[in-house]
């Protein structure tokens, strides 16, 4: 069904997977509309609780493709310099949007990395919920070294992650940052000795995930991207609006239960989009 990643769903998680090993994962304009789509699809998946995001070969993803942004930048025909820049402009927020995508996304995402996180990979993990490498991992802000200003969402979310001095220093510099210093400032949670412990270890998380509640789940999603870009006073506002509106006694009491018994809970799925139909059915004769 892709071509640039495999995606499938297994006990309530979804693991989509890069797949470009031999060019580094980097990604074209295929690998851009993929992803977008396979998030998109997650989100609205009843039976998905959890997302786990990877990667093959020796690198997570080397960013955008040069040979594919050439191709966006390049004008054909006689086309006047304001429209090519106006055209510019919604291919970026297009992409963006498929990067916000992850991190609209209303169930949880978790970012396993090694090797490389190159540009758009920056991107890319910065939108996801939780991120996790490897000891070989590193992560470069791009951008600069290639005469742009990162604009996938890199310099908007990675301030919410790490500290301002690091953050700056990285994206001035361009520099490696290492998965020790990673971890060390908080933009991973957990070093793994290799791609196989460390899958094995995000999906031990993505599990414990997938137990809970998935409308408590969506409810802590919401809230923390919300608090993120609002005032204290607002956040609780939104929470006691959302607990009024969605808290659901049945699954306390459940949850509550299976702790007294020592068991799993159960937990019914989320619905899917109810699509409205625009166009009225005929009337019965």
């Amino acid at each position: 069904m892709y071509e640039t990643l495999t995606f499938e769903i297994s006990d309530h998680i979804a693991h989509v997977v890069f797949n470009r090993p031999r060019l580094r994962n980097a990604m074209n304009v295929t690998s851009w509309r993929e992803l977008g789509e396979v998030f998109n699809r997650i989100s609205e998946m009843p039976e998905a609780r959890v997302a786990v995001l990877s990667s093959t070969g020796p690198h997570f993803s080397a960013g955008i493709d040069l040979k594919s942004l050439g191709s966006l930048l390049d004008a054909s025909g006689e086309i006047d310099e304001g429209r090519r820049r106006e055209a510019l402009m919604r291919i970026i927020l297009e992409l963006q949007d498929t990067v916000s995508a992850l991190e609209k996304c209303r169930v949880p995402v978790l970012a396993a990395v090694q090797g490389g996180c190159i540009g758009g990979g920056v991107d890319i993990i910065s939108a996801s919920d939780m991120r996790y490498c490897t000891e070989d991992a590193y992560f470069v802000i791009k951008e600069t070294e290639i005469g742009m200003t990162a604009d996938l969402g890199t310099l908007q979310r990675l301030p919410h992650l790490i500290p301002a001095g690091a953050m700056r220093e990285l994206a001035f510099t361009g520099r490696d940052m290492a998965a020790n210093e990673a971890r060390e400032i908080g933009l991973v949670n957990q070093v793994y000795v290799d791609h196989e412990s460390m899958l094995a270890g995000v999906m031990e998380i993505a599990h414990q995930i997938a137990a809970h509640s998935p409308l408590a789940q969506r409810g802590v999603k919401e809230m923390l991207n919300f608090a993120r870009d609002h005032s204290v006073a607002d956040g609780l506002n939104y929470i006691a609006v959302w607990n009024a509106a969605m808290i659901e006694g049945s699954e306390m009491m459940e949850a509550m239960a299976a702790r007294r018994g020592k068991r799993a809970a159960t937990f019914n799925d989320l619905l899917e989009r109810i699509d409205i139909d625009p166009k009225p059915k005929a009337a019965a004769e």
